[in-house]
């Protein structure tokens, strides 16, 4: 399983401010290892995020996003105490799920 997401969900006005920083390793499939061997592709696909059980958020990345990619986005309508919850599925099917507390700016 990967490391937890970095999440950070500020209230900022009438909007929430989400910062997000996933890590993942991130292969494009065309880089050589020490052997010669080409490594196999291994990315993130999708990337959610849900408030109240409603999506909030969606990305589909593909292979050229950089390792440990940062995504930032604002949320209408969450409230301090709010649950953001925050996903992610890779091409080899593993995922991360994590939440957050909105909380104050």
């Amino acid at each position: 399983m990967a490391d937890p997401m970095k999440i950070r969900a500020r209230l900022q006005g009438d909007k929430t401010q989400v910062i997000v920083s996933m890590s993942h390793e991130m292969e494009t499939g065309q880089r050589k290892d020490a052997a010669g061997k080409t490594v196999p592709a291994w990315f993130i696909q999708n990337v959610k995020a849900t408030h109240n059980g409603k999506v909030v958020f969606s990305a589909q990345f593909g292979p050229a996003v950089a390792k440990n990619p940062n995504i930032g986005f604002r949320v209408n309508g969450a409230k301090v105490g709010d649950k953001i919850i925050m996903n992610w599925v890779d091409n080899r099917g593993d995922n991360r799920t994590d939440e957050i507390t909105v909380t104050p700016a």
